[in-house]
């Protein structure tokens, strides 16, 4: 077979199809203690949704008209994006400011921020009790350009398409595609500047949002700042998510992982773990700043207060100080440690500003219902399995193939053409 594969050949055609379907059969062991526990999750959820879509919001939610938005825009689309944030981070480091070492851990990063962007933000379908007008912003007859949503949604939009786009020349690699692979990675770098002006809006366009609801949010969580500390958690919540994920997948798939990787694994760790500490001191400054210019001092000193303490003291300023530990002292499980507690933090904060803190003084407050929770943990459970079965098969923490291999400005490019020929991945 030709080394340039043309798929719009029925020949080609087949044998890609031949190859997909091969590859979609399991590979290791099925009966594993994740597969059994996430398995029968995912069914429920699914089970649920039909009843969802088919018996509405209220037949599985505790949402009301008091309380439209809960756990699956809190957890799912509020906390979940910012937890992508690492995507548009490292991609900034290695494209824009050329640091080469974390250079091994951008393929697996953009693909968690894809990922996470597809099924977090799908997950806002669920929320919708008319999930067909969900196009109005894109091509609908109302678009809403007024409305901060209409950014979001183009945002969201976009930026899928970006990460798409970064992330396609590993899928060309798997399936053997050398002129297809050449075009995607000339579209990288474009991609990249791209998705990270959209990335800059739409984490703080997030927390804009709430801007609209101040007699709603405690004046804790309540600032015209919003925006600005949303935008600038995503940072170390992002990069905190990639240190948790490398750190598993560092166990999980290390038959996959590159020489390359394996050496360097510990210095990327606590590289981010340097960049981690620095932007939650610049958090926490912001947080006591708005704390003080707000004047909410009497507020301390009641059950909201004490929660807010909570989350600013004990999943701010501590994992910041363990994070500064761990970099000193080149402590690997400090490191894991601070990023699980910044991790919790952000989850604190986002369900704060959107469910816990939102309508707090109501005489009757939104809970949300084992379904609810059921559903959020399958789509966890599903996008963990998207994930396994991708890095099980194409080149994203391992090496590319060898006619992959030559590297120009820091983006993986193809090598001349060599005499052998060189049989597709089909074709063995």
């Amino acid at each position: 077979m030709n080394n340039n594969t043309n798929i719009s050949s029925p020949g080609g055609f087949r044998g890609v199809l031949r190859f997909v379907l091969s590859e979609l059969k399991p590979k290791g062991k099925m009966l594993t203690l994740f597969n059994v526990i996430s398995l029968p999750v995912m069914i429920l959820g699914a089970a649920l949704l039909v009843v969802r879509f088919t018996r509405g919001l209220g037949s599985i939610t505790n949402l009301s008209q008091d309380f439209p938005w809960g756990l699956w825009i809190g957890f799912d689309v509020v906390t979940g994006v910012a937890f992508a944030g690492g995507a548009y981070v490292l991609t900034f480091m290695v494209y824009i400011l050329r640091s080469e070492k974390y250079h091994p851990i951008v393929r697996v990063t953009i693909l968690n921020g894809l990922l996470a962007y597809i099924f977090y933000a799908g997950a806002l379908l669920l929320d919708l009790g008319r999930p067909w007008n969900v196009i109005n912003p894109i091509i609908g007859k109302s678009f809403g350009v007024s409305s901060v949503l209409f950014l979001v949604a183009w945002h969201f939009l976009l930026y899928m398409l970006s990460e798409l786009i970064e992330f396609s020349p590993a899928i060309a690699e798997w399936l053997g595609m050398k002129r297809l692979r050449k075009i995607l990675s000339a579209m990288t770098l474009g991609a990249v500047i791209f998705g990270i002006t959209l990335s800059t809006l739409h984490q703080s366009g997030l927390g804009a949002l709430y801007l609209m609801a101040k007699g709603k949010i405690h004046p804790l969580w309540y600032s015209e700042f919003i925006p600005i500390l949303f935008f600038v958690s995503s940072i170390f919540a992002g990069l905190s998510m990639v240190i948790v994920e490398g750190s598993i997948s560092h166990k999980v798939f290390s038959d996959r992982l590159s020489v390359r990787l394996k050496r360097s694994h510990d210095d990327i760790l606590i590289g981010l773990s340097r960049i981690c500490a620095g932007t939650m001191f610049v958090y926490l400054f912001l947080k006591i700043l708005v704390f003080i210019h707000g004047q909410h001092w009497s507020l301390i000193d009641t059950p909201m207060g004490y929660w807010f303490l909570l989350e600013v003291i004990g999943f701010v300023l501590v994992p910041c100080i363990v994070f500064l530990y761990a970099v000193r002292k080149r402590n690997l499980p400090a490191v894991r440690i601070a990023a699980v507690m910044a991790l919790i933090g952000i989850i604190l904060n986002r369900l704060n500003v959107s469910v816990i803190a939102f309508k707090w003084n109501a005489p009757l407050h939104y809970v949300p219902s084992w379904m609810e929770i059921e559903v959020t943990l399958a789509i966890i459970c599903a996008e963990i399995w998207v994930f396994r079965w991708i890095v099980n098969r194409m080149p994203v923490l391992n090496d590319p193939p060898a006619w992959a291999r030559s590297r120009t400005n820091g983006e993986i490019k193809n090598v001349p053409r060599q005499k052998k020929e060189v049989l597709q991945p089909w074709d063995t």
